[in-house]
């Protein structure tokens, strides 16, 4: 079974503006990533070739185009194929769309994994990193996310039975100055 899922919103900045969030990922000065979450780290600056991660979910990044597109391939965990990216898409002069796209394939046993733990939590926290991008823009969200129930009892498991995923592996190695 593949897995294609989207999240976008349009925002009130040229491309170029919006694209220098994107550039941010990873960094001390991370203005996409919400802080309430496991912590995206990557081994060194945004580059194609460099590994990184989030939590259990780990990457490389294939594919970035400064200021306009990354494309992060998974690694891990197994059986998880595919791979996720942000891009900008031009509206008109003063608007863009800022989109996270997730293709993937989970292999068997992973599709259950994927339905009922990863992907309420990947929903929310990407729809979270469009509300810090439309804060870093404007000021103000105009609807921001809200955590439904479960997300909330999910977080609070992982939490209790596997601590060491808020960190993630990379914490330590995001030593890279500010880009």
């Amino acid at each position: 079974m593949a897995v294609l899922n989207v999240h976008e919103r349009a925002l009130p900045a040229a491309p170029g503006t919006v694209g220098t969030l994107i550039d941010t990922l990873g960094s001390r000065d991370d203005r996409l990533w919400p802080p309430d979450w496991p912590p995206i780290r990557f081994e060194g600056p945004l580059a194609v070739g460099v590994p990184g991660g989030h939590g259990p979910v780990r990457y490389v990044v294939s594919h970035y185009v400064p200021g306009q597109w990354v494309r992060f391939r998974f690694t891990g965990p197994r059986g998880f194929e595919g791979f996720h990216e942000f891009g900008v898409e031009r509206l008109d002069g003063r608007r863009s769309v800022l989109r996270h796209t997730l293709v993937m394939r989970p292999r068997a046993p992973l599709w259950p994994v994927w339905a009922l733990f990863f992907r309420p939590l990947h929903d929310t926290v990407f729809r979270e990193c469009l509300d810090r991008a439309e804060r870093a823009l404007t000021g103000n969200v105009a609807r921001p996310v809200r955590w439904s129930r479960y997300v909330r009892l999910l977080r609070a498991v992982t939490a209790r039975l596997a601590p060491h995923l808020a960190a993630g592996p990379y914490q330590a190695l995001n030593t890279h100055p500010k880009r």
